[in-house]
């Protein structure tokens, strides 16, 4: 019986290689961030390193990202990643939200939320484990960008809009 069960996870694993997600290699940048944001070399160095692969629209893909089911892993991470923020689209992006892009990208450097702990983890993309200088260098980059559209932009065109909640039918 044990034999049996451990044959046909073996077929499983076999047959699920061949069922691939789409891969994030496009390339496209229909609105790019350095269309509209002064980005120096260092920061560029560290967004491509630590950033770019999940918030781009063109990921670096290790070797282990050929096998099942880690390749779903990955792109689960991946979309999310682009839903929250996408490098390649940032200028489409309401300038309200683009503020509020740039203070997350502080907020989830000084948590520590970013980048991901799985990402670094056993040593891979260990050149995404950022020092202290870097995380420096990549707020103090935000907070200037910040800066620059409160100096270039009335305030009330940076505030998040609060969504009107829908009202409660009377019956």
């Amino acid at each position: 019986m044990i034999k049996k069960i451990l044959l046909a996870l073996l077929v499983g694993l076999i047959i699920i290689q061949f069922i691939k997600p789409e891969r994030n290699i496009s390339n496209a940048q229909p609105a790019p961030m350095s269309e509209d944001y002064a980005i120096p070399e260092n920061v560029q160095g560290i967004l491509n390193k630590a950033c770019n692969d999940c918030h781009s629209n063109s990921t670096a893909y290790p070797w282990y990202s050929n096998i099942q089911p880690v390749a779903w892993w990955l792109d689960g991470h991946i979309k999310d990643g682009k839903r929250h923020l996408n490098f390649d689209d940032f200028t489409a992006l309401p300038l309200a939200r683009q503020n509020h892009k740039l203070e997350e990208i502080i907020e989830v450097i000084e948590e520590g939320e970013m980048p991901l702990k799985s990402y670094t983890a056993l040593g891979l993309h260990s050149e995404a484990d950022l020092s202290s200088e870097e995380k420096n260098s990549l707020m103090n980059w935000a907070k200037a960008q910040m800066a620059m559209l409160k100096d270039n932009y009335p305030a009330d065109s940076l505030v998040m809009k609060r969504r009107a909640r829908p009202q409660a039918e009377n019956h």
